[in-house]
C-alpha cells in the first residue's frame, strides 16, 4: 500500500500530512512534486492544504490546471482514493472532482481555530471508523473555505449521501452560529458521487495525534487505509 502527498508551490502542510500517514499511521507515504507527475501507481493520493501558487486567481484555480491534476482525474476515475484538504479541496472541486465550490468566506477574513464536526456519512472510504452523528474536534484556518453550491446540488449531495461533514456545536447541533464561514448547509466535507473523493476544509492531519489536542482526525486516514486493505487496491494504468 502506498500513499502519495503531492507539493505545489505554496503548499505548507504536505510535511505535516506525511508525518501523520508516515509516521502516525505507518503506511509507506512519498512527497510528490507536481512537476514530477505521479510517475509510480498509488493506491491514495492526499492534496494538501497551504497556498498553491499564492492563490493569485482564485484558491486551487491554478494548481488545478497543473499536468499533475490530469494524472490525479484518471487515478480518481479508475477508483483510486482521493483526499484534499483545504486548500487541497479547493484544487479537487476546481478540477471537477467533486460538485460545488470552496469560495471566500461569508466574514471576509482569515479564520484559524478549532470547531466541531458532525459524521453524516459513515459508509465513504473517509469515515468508516466514526459512527453516524459522531462530532469530532478538528482545526479550520482558511479565508476561502465558504462551501456554495446550487440548491440542487446540494439536495443532489442530501439525498445521495454525498455530505461527509457538517460543522456543529459540541452537541451535534447545526446552527448558523456553529457554522464559521458560512457554508451552504453548514456542509464542510463533500464526496463525490462515486464516493472515492473527499474534499474538506478542516484538518485532519492537525488533529491526528494526543499533542495536539485532539486525535479526531486521524480516523480518516486509518479509514482509508482499512478500506485499501479490505477491497484490496484500485490502482490506475498510465
Amino acid at each position: 500500500m502506498r500513499f502519495a502527498v503531492v507539493q505545489f508551490g505554496g503548499s505548507n502542510c504536505d510535511q505535516d500530512t506525511y508525518h501523520v500517514l508516515a509516521d502516525v499511521c505507518g503506511v509507506d507515504t512519498d512527497l510528490v512534486w507536481y512537476k514530477e507527475g505521479l510517475s509510480r501507481p498509488y493506491d491514495a493520493v492526499v492534496l494538501p492544504g497551504g497556498f498553491s501558487y499564492g492563490d493569485y486567481l482564485r484558491a486551487g484555480a491554478i494548481a488545478a490546471r497543473t499536468a499533475v491534476m490530469d494524472d490525479i482525474v484518471r487515478h480518481a476515475k479508475s477508483g483510486g482514493l482521493v483526499l484534499g484538504i483545504c486548500n487541497g479541496a479547493q484544487i479537487a472541486s476546481e478540477a471537477g472532482l467533486v460538485p460545488g465550490t470552496f469560495t471566500l468566506n461569508a466574514y471576509p477574513k482569515f479564520i484559524s481555530r478549532h470547531v466541531y464536526l458532525r459524521i453524516e456519512n459513515t459508509t465513504s472510504p473517509f469515515t468508516t471508523l466514526y459512527r453516524e452523528g459522531e462530532v469530532i474536534r478538528v482545526p479550520i484556518a482558511h479565508k476561502e473555505g465558504r462551501y456554495v453550491a446550487p440548491e440542487d446540488v446540494v439536495a443532489r449531495l442530501n439525498r445521495d449521501g454525498q455530505v461527509a461533514f457538517r460543522f456543529c456545536d459540541e452537541h451535534g447541533n447545526t446552527t448558523p452560529e456553529s457554522n464559521p464561514n458560512g457554508s451552504a448547509e453548514n456542509i464542510t466535507g463533500v464526496l463525490s458521487e462515486a464516493g472515492n473523493v473527499l474534499a474538506m476544509m478542516p484538518h485532519p492531519e492537525r488533529a491526528s495525534e494526543r499533542v495536539l489536542g485532539s486525535e479526531d482526525g486521524v480516523k480518516i486516514f486509518n479509514s482509508m487505509i482499512a478500506h485499501i486493505e479490505e477491497h484490496g487496491r484500485r490502482r490506475p494504468t498510465r
